[in-house]
């Protein structure tokens, strides 16, 4: 029974991962018709297309995107999830802040209700905003709009209170 759910997780992370392709050629304008701008106009009347732009621009990452499938398997609320999707475009996957994981996902026992390997690394509240500003130091950060992170209150707020949903609530299980 465990192995039946870990199956149906799996098959949904492939359905979500292979998504909707369309041809390339599909989507471009005819070589023999004149145009104003390079892109396409847009209008209300006609329904958005997965090839098409929205009225903001997308931001589309410059180089490579870290690769978190492993993780997305168990982890499909992280999908499209803030901090997971703004560091994977900067090619920084879940493994640059938790470590490679490997008995985490190797080990299947939380299925069954038993005690699951925790991450290599995870962050207590206390540890959160040293290990960001590693990376997001306080001279390269609006300090006006982060002035909340450096006051000096017994309830001191942590990077993840404001940017993306990335704290889970209820763990499933007690790690071992």
């Amino acid at each position: 029974m465990k192995y039946s759910f870990l199956m149906v997780v799996l098959a949904a992370a492939i359905a979500v991962g292979t998504g909707c392709e369309q041809m390339e050629t599909s989507h471009k304008p005819n070589a023999n018709t004149e145009s104003k701008s390079s892109k396409e106009s847009i209008t209300d009347e006609e329904p958005l297309l997965l090839l098409d732009d929205s009225e903001e621009e997308l931001v589309q990452p410059t180089g490579p995107v870290a690769d978190n499938s492993r993780c997305f398997v168990c982890h499909i609320n992280y999908t499209y999830e803030d901090i997971a999707v703004t560091h994977a475009r900067a090619n920084m996957g879940c493994a640059h802040c938790h470590g490679e994981c490997d008995e985490h996902i190797a080990d299947e026992s939380w299925a069954s209700g038993g005690n699951g390997t925790a991450p290599d690394i995870m962050y207590t509240r206390p540890k959160i905003n040293p290990f960001c500003m590693g990376c997001h130091p306080k001279d390269k950060i609006n300090t006006e709009q982060h002035k909340p992170l450096f006051a000096d209150t017994t309830e001191k707020k942590v990077c993840t209170d404001c940017h993306g949903k990335h704290r889970l609530e209820n763990r499933k299980c007690k790690w071992k």
